[in-house]
This record gives C-alpha cells, structure tokens and sequence, in this order.
C-alpha cells in the first residue's frame, strides 16, 4: 500500500527541515512517492539560500517544489495567506495523499490550513508542545486544522487530548531530531570548525529572534544582547535569527560584531549536522532559541534562555532563564560555567522516530484518520 501513497513534506526553516528529514528519508525508503514544498526561510539569500541544503542533503529522485512566499517587509499573516496560495497549487498539481507539516511556523499552519480545507490528510509534527508569545497559538491552531499527530511524548499526547483530539490519531514517536542528535555519523568538532573557518577552541553560540507580540520591547532587548556579548570578552558563533517580523532589528544590532572578528564568527545559516557537533562542544547556548530549550539539554550543554520567547516550556538544571538586561545576561553567562552538563535523556525520544514513522506508513495508520474530524469531549476519553 504504501508505495501507492504520495506523502508531501512541508518545510520552512532551517529548523524544521533538520527535523523533519530523517522522516522523509524514511517515507523514501519505505517506497512511498515523496515529494518537498520549500519556502520561507529556504528561499531567502539573506538567511543563506538554505533551499540548497535541502537539496543537497535528501535522495536525488525526491522531487523539491521550491516556492518564494515573502518579500522583505511582508508580515507573518501575509506569508501564510502568500503560502495557502502557492500550497494551493501544489495540491491541485500534485494531489498528495498526505502533507507532513512541523511545529508553530506560520508556514505550518498554512499548510494545515490548506490541507484541511482541501481535503488531504495532514500529519502534525510536534504538536501538543508548549510555544511562548505567538508560537504556542499557532501550534495549537495547527493541531486542531491536523488528522494525524505524531508527537514527542506523553505531555504532548495529552495535551491533544485536551484539546479535543482523538486518541487513535496521535501517535508518539518522538522527536525526530534525536534521530540526527544520538546519531553516530556526526560529524567531528574539527570537520565542523574547518568547513565554518571557526579558529577558537573555546566558544559559545548564540541565536536570538525577534518577539512578534512585542516588537519594540525585543528591539530593545536584541540591544542589551548584543551589548552583553560584547563585554562577556568571550567567543561567540552567532546565527542569524529566522524571518519572523522584527529581525531587521536584530541584523541592524550584529553590525556591531564587525569590528571584533576574531571573537565573533557570524553566520546565516549552519547545516544541521554540523550545528549540533558544534552545539555538543560548545561552553553554553545563549539567546531565546527554542534549540536551549530542545537540544542543548539532551547534550548537557548549558542554555541562556532570555525573555519570555520560550515560556511554559521545558525547565531543566542546565537552563538559566534570564531577562534581556545587560548585567543579568554578563552574570547568567558567569554562572553557566559552573552548572553541571550532566545530559537530560529520554525527553523527547530515543533516537528511533524514522523507524517508527515506518511502521505507521506500513500499517496505513498514517492516512487512517478520516478527514471529517469531530470534537472528543474529555468525558468520553476518561
């Protein structure tokens, strides 16, 4: 059956695409036709053309339908009415039996959107999680407009519960970037140095996005950030933020970095695999990604989390949340140092999300769930 089925990838960032990609190979390998809807920040020279990477890095006979959403200066509900547009068309053209979408992306919930509204069967990555500001509306908006849930543990089951979903179609899997993460096959910390032109042994990386519900208190907070780096006198490897409204603020902000280049090395972009070998390595993360909150503790490495970006999500030993104040961040930086980098196993998966990704696509339980959904009352769950 399911080399039948045609399963369609939706990908908008450089971060969901290093999650989702183990899924799509494993749709590949079972034989399923798979193509990849690329947008967003993919398209973007400014955030480093990532849709190359994903052309690079998946089977050379997976189709990629690369399509521009935005234009600097557009606004998160205009990309997701450009994004309905073109998604639009690609389901009219390509009528896929599934549309596998991740996360609290504006892209995402485009997707859901237009899936749901087209009849076609869409599969949520990562729901029933906690976002701060705009991103946990938006992933639980894109759960309830999903058929299938494929979620990272037993919280985000039934937080979907919760939310009215029906327990047969959420299935817990884990979180597919664990796949990549407790892979062996990394690459090694010099490799990594070497591609990047990155020269000190001794380094932190930091990754800050604009807040969208409150753009001029996180241009003033991207200002203390930066200012904060500055004094630490310590090496930083800092990535661009995404596209989300107000990270014109941010880049205007990293121009200061330009007169100390051999402390910061500034990057639009870093392949996934190579992020987290220089992750793993690093001294701590710093900034408001939800990478402090997800990746940094399954390595143990200590995390900076600043402001409220990442609010109501995981808190664990090696996470220090902190305001975006100048002193708070210089001291938050001191104490990481001492915390112990002591791995946080088994919260989000065991690595073998791909393989079981598999086993739904075999039983067909991946395309089970009737489109026509209905609302599931707690009391009928209990």
């Amino acid at each position: 059956m399911s080399s039948k089925r045609h399963i369609a990838f939706l990908t908008g960032t450089r971060a969901d695409f290093g999650k989702i990609k183990p899924l799509i190979i494993a749709a590949h390998e079972e034989g399923c036709r798979v193509s990849v809807f690329a947008t967003g920040m993919h398209m973007l020279p400014r955030f480093g053309s990532t849709v190359l990477e994903v052309k690079r890095t998946i089977p050379t006979d997976i189709p990629i339908i690369s399509f521009l959403n935005q234009q600097d200066g557009d606004t998160m509900d205009v990309v997701v009415a450009n994004t309905i547009t073109g998604l639009s068309q690609f389901i009219t053209e390509h009528a896929p039996d599934a549309l596998v979408v991740h996360g609290d992306r504006p892209e995402a919930l485009a997707g859901a959107i237009a899936g749901s509204l087209r009849n076609t069967t869409v599969v949520h990555v990562e729901g029933g999680e906690l976002s701060g500001t705009i991103d946990g509306v938006i992933r639980h908006a894109v759960s309830k407009l999903s058929h299938i849930h494929l979620v990272a543990n037993e919280g985000a089951r039934d937080r979907l519960i919760q939310l009215g979903e029906h327990l047969d179609t959420i299935h817990v899997i884990g979180s597919p970037d664990l796949d990549v993460m407790l892979s062996p096959s990394l690459p090694s910390v010099h490799d990594a140095k070497s591609r990047y032109g990155i020269s000190f042994d001794d380094y932190l990386i930091a990754i800050f996005h604009p807040v969208t519900t409150n753009l001029q208190s996180s241009a003033l907070a991207a200002e203390q950030f930066v200012s904060a780096l500055i004094a630490s006198n310590r090496n930083f490897i800092i990535i661009h933020p995404n596209n989300d409204s107000g990270f014109e603020t941010i880049l205007e902000q990293y121009k200061r970095f330009e007169s100390l280049p051999d402390r910061f090395r500034v990057f639009e972009s870093l392949r996934f695999e190579h992020f987290l070998t220089l992750l793993k390595n690093a001294q701590a993360l710093i900034g408001n990604s939800s990478a402090g909150i997800r990746e940094a503790p399954i390595y143990g490495v200590p995390s900076i989390d600043i402001g409220d970006r990442q609010r109501g999500r995981h808190e664990g030993p090696t996470i220090l949340p902190t305001e975006a104040n100048e002193k708070m961040i210089l001291a938050a930086i001191s104490t990481s140092s001492t915390l112990d980098r002591s791995p946080e196993l088994d919260l989000f998966g065991d690595g073998r999300s791909a393989q079981r990704f598999k086993d739904l696509i075999s039983t067909d339980l991946l395309f089970s769930a009737p489109v026509d959904k209905v609302f599931v009352d707690l009391k009928d769950v209990m």
